[in-house]
């Protein structure tokens, strides 16, 4: 009878349930707390979700098994747009949308027979998460951790609501299409930046995160030393009297050519209100996009406003004032001195605009007259630690690198009393104000007698009502009839409520926390905090590993400041893993108007190395694997692979295929392969013949549990799939069989359970396992049996590697040599002649001289 995953995994995961296999427990084991990234509810899981989630269940599963009391949580980063956008479209309410999402998911996640413990599964839009929510944000604004300001935000006049950077596409709303507007709002932030320096700081700390990722976060940190001053303005309106500058390359302000202002600096928001060119230049100059990539990437836009300052080094000098579109004004002072000769930026803004390109320094030896014709047509940007020779220096560098010249033109501007040296970052404080309905509700109140007021806590939460429609473009919020009007909790007199709520980076950026005590009536329970955090090993993709890292780690300093979490856990993920994305090939044709039609994976059929639609037999054109898309259609679905394969499979292939910090193609061809390595390994256990003891078996099995503990430590779990191969091939041609057969069979379920649990169930029992093997010791290797009685040894022929022998471990060096000479290779090299050397390195190589 063959093996059939379909009843089999549905049976095993009826018994892990019944017998609580994953419920996690506070008790006097070590504890071991893994966590991938929650996922959103979007409808339906993908191969994405099965590699990720598979991955963890690994090492959840390998922890439990050496001992650990393992905590393996899952949850839905439940808030955001999509279910604001389905109602628009679709109607209906997000909430409705959101979870039949989650149903229809975990439906989905649950036959992967996952060792999570489903008991502390929560949604971030549930009444009681946004509860201890609002209760954690009360708490971080008794603290000073959070702040009410006035911000320059992104404004959709249409749908009304501030936009990321990221949403605004060629100056235009990603959704409504209207142009982008400049607004000023005042707007709720946590105040990160007062953490940046302990942020960047403890990265060097965290030597479990990829290297990469922990690079990302301290440029977006982005410390830097500079140069702090003011110019004097010369002919400016009253009241600007100073333009402030800060310079991070301070050594080259005697090859500034001009002064340029951010289109959203004060000064210029003045000349805009009276001059009609200039409130026309500032306004294109937003529709171009507000990223920095945008703004990078754009033609450089400048505006000569007529008005000059002075050089800080001659009084005489003065230096044209411009606007200029690729200066932003949250970062540094919203103003910058132009040095042409030495920023791409700069030189090509001056090339276009006819501006002065005088250079500050040169290759070395080179002179002044040299130094200005080799930046006139291109800048000249050595690196920091290169050096130059300096032909416009002022703080008496010759020979020098920026290294030592920066500090030294920073304590020349000090000495003299007109600037300073500043450290600063470019990481802001973080706005969580958002207009739009579904999302956590902020919980305060304007009252016209107090001003804005905390919420109070014994009436959290504060939840969204359910009667709003989406028919208007805007926050439903705005236009409820009764949800703003509230009562003062300071004065008890008529109040309304915030209607912003929060971005939805708040609710993952301290989910992890949650997870250690879900049903708890305060944000965490102190005593379950301490016992679980922080989280041992984190999973999740490279496109997380900037902002929801970022912000998980400050909110972690919070919960720390306000009580909720133990000093210990100021950085909640001991080690971070970023797998790689799942790929597939994409299927092509073209229909009548040469516009691409894409065919998903089960309309093709592939023959001799092309495809062809299975519907008419039309060839396909096979675009090279890209990752999976809805709208290329190179998708897959992961209840079609288990409901043909069983689960299994699918986590199999996606864990045997490549390194798992790679991508991996998935493809037809493999997945039927990995099934039938799967039926092979239940048909070896069921075998069972009556053959009796081998030695070289058991040592192979011992060697396997050495070799896959170590991969699985690793995070190598492609060697550890390959190590499991080799096990099955040597019992596949062993012939042993009663208790050696079955204590390797034994060790072999024990091995494959972290990665095919449910017929590592099947083979366990099959072999006379006692019990589960999920609740089976992880076993350990003798370290006896890893030490091979046997050794094979290389033969070298006049230098060259031609034949080898395997001999005992302590076989005498004189019959090595006899033996060495008997063989036929040997023999037929030496044609009958006596060598002229026979060297035997024992246990290594024999080398031959012929």
């Amino acid at each position: 009878m063959p093996y059939d995953p379909s009843s089999a995994e549905t049976r095993w995961q009826d018994a892990w349930a019944q017998a609580g296999s994953f419920d996690a427990k506070r008790d006097a084991r070590p504890k071991y707390y893994v966590l991938e990234m929650f996922p959103y509810p979007s409808g339906r899981i993908h191969m994405g979700h099965v590699r990720n989630y598979a991955m963890g269940d690994v090492v959840a599963r390998f922890k439990r098994a050496q001992g650990f009391s393992v905590l393996h949580p899952m949850g839905w980063d439940a808030f955001g747009m999509p279910a604001e956008n389905a109602a628009m479209e679709q109607g209906g309410h997000p909430r409705d949308w959101t979870y039949a999402n989650i149903a229809t998911m975990k439906d989905q996640l649950k036959p992967l027979g996952l060792s999570i413990d489903w008991s502390r599964e929560f949604a971030t839009c549930d009444d009681d998460y946004v509860a201890q929510q609002q209760a954690l944000f009360l708490d971080m604004l008794d603290a000073g951790l959070i702040t009410r300001k006035s911000a320059q935000v992104n404004w959709d006049p249409v749908d009304m609501t501030v936009l990321a950077n990221e949403q605004v596409i060629d100056g235009k709303g990603w959704r409504s299409g209207a142009a982008v507007e400049r607004k000023e709002l005042t707007q709720w932030f946590f105040r990160i930046s007062d953490y940046s320096e302990e942020l960047l700081a403890a990265l060097d700390g965290l030597d479990g995160w990829p290297e990469k990722v922990r690079l990302m976060q301290s440029n977006w940190i982005g410390k830097s030393r500079g140069l702090q001053f003011r110019f004097q303005t010369v002919n400016a309106p009253e009241g600007f009297d100073q333009i402030e500058v800060y310079t991070t390359r301070p050594d080259t302000l005697r090859g500034a050519s001009f002064v340029a202002l951010s289109p959203d600096h004060p000064l210029v928001r003045h000349l805009a209100e009276g001059n009609p060119e200039i409130a026309a230049f500032v306004e294109e100059c937003r529709r171009i996009g507000t990223t920095e990539e945008a703004i990078e990437t754009a033609p450089k836009m400048g505006f000569d406003t007529g008005l000059t300052v002075r050089h800080p080094l001659d009084a005489d000098w003065e230096l044209p004032i411009w606007i200029a579109n690729f200066v932003l004004m949250d970062y540094g002072t919203g103003a910058i001195f132009g040095s042409p000769a030495h920023d791409e930026r700069d030189h090509e803004f001056a090339t276009k605009y006819g501006l002065p390109i005088p250079a500050t320094f040169g290759e070395p030896r080179m002179d002044l007259a040299a130094a200005d014709a080799m930046v006139a047509t291109a800048p000249y940007v050595p690196a920091k630690t290169e050096t130059v020779t300096y032909v416009r220096g002022f703080a008496g560098q010759t020979d020098q690198t920026a290294e030592e010249a920066v500090p030294a033109a920073i304590a020349v501007a000090e000495q003299q009393g007109w600037g300073e040296g500043v450290t600063k970052f470019r990481l802001r404080d973080w706005g969580i104000s958002r207009q739009r309905y579904w999302g956590c509700p902020i919980p305060v109140l304007h009252c016209e007698s107090c001003g804005t007021v905390p919420e109070a806590k014994e009436n959290l939460p504060v939840l969204l009502p359910l009667d709003v429609s989406f028919d208007v473009p805007g926050n439903p919020l705005d236009r409820h009839p009764t949800w703003r009007q509230t009562t003062c909790p300071a004065c008890g007199g008529a109040a309304l409520r915030e209607t912003d709520t929060m971005d939805t980076f708040v609710d993952s950026s301290w989910y992890y926390a949650r997870f250690t005590s879900p049903h708890a009536p305060t944000p965490t329970d102190r005593a379950e905090a301490d016992y679980w955090m922080n989280v041992d090993q984190y999973i999740g993709g490279i496109e997380h590993a900037i902002l929801h890292l970022l912000y998980s780690r400050f909110f972690a300093r919070a919960m720390v400041k306000t009580g909720h979490l133990p000093d210990s856990a100021s950085e909640p993920f001991k080690a971070l893993f970023t797998q790689g994305m799942v790929t597939h090939e994409i299927y092509l044709t073209r229909d009548a108007k040469d516009r691409a039609v894409y065919h998903l994976p089960e309309e093709i059929e592939r023959r001799d190395g092309k495809a062809y639609l299975k519907s008419d037999g039309r060839e396909v054109q096979i675009i090279p694997s890209a990752k999976m898309s809805k709208s290329k259609k190179n998708v897959v679905d992961p209840v079609d692979i288990v409901a043909n394969f069983g689960a299994d499979t699918a986590r199999w292939f996606m864990l045997s295929d490549s390194p798992p910090e790679r991508d991996v193609e998935w493809t037809a061809a493999g997945a039927e392969a990995a099934s039938k390595f799967l039926s092979r390994v239940w048909r070896l256990a069921d075998e069972a013949p009556a053959g009796g003891e081998d030695p070289d078996l058991l040592r192979a099995a011992h060697r396997a549990i050495a070799d896959v503990t170590k991969s699985i430590e690793g995070f190598a779990f492609n060697k550890a799939v390959a190590k499991l191969y080799e096990l099955a091939n040597a019992i596949g041609k062993s012939k042993a069989g009663g208790d050696t057969r079955a204590q390797v069979m034994r060790i072999m379920a024990q091995l494959m359970a972290p990665f095919v649990p449910h017929l590592a169930e099947e083979v366990w029992a099959m072999s006379g396992g006692q019990g589960l093997v999920v609740d089976a010791p992880w076993p350990k290797a003798d370290p006896a049996l890893l030490e091979d009685d046997t050794v094979t040894l290389p033969i070298q022929i006049n230098g060259k590697r031609r034949a080898e022998i395997t001999v005992a471990r302590d076989t005498p060096k004189d019959q090595i040599e006899s033996l060495v000479l008997a063989d036929d290779t040997v023999q037929r090299f030496l044609d009958g002649a006596a060598p002229k050397k026979l060297i035997v390195v024992p246990g290594r190589i024999v080398n031959v001289v012929a």
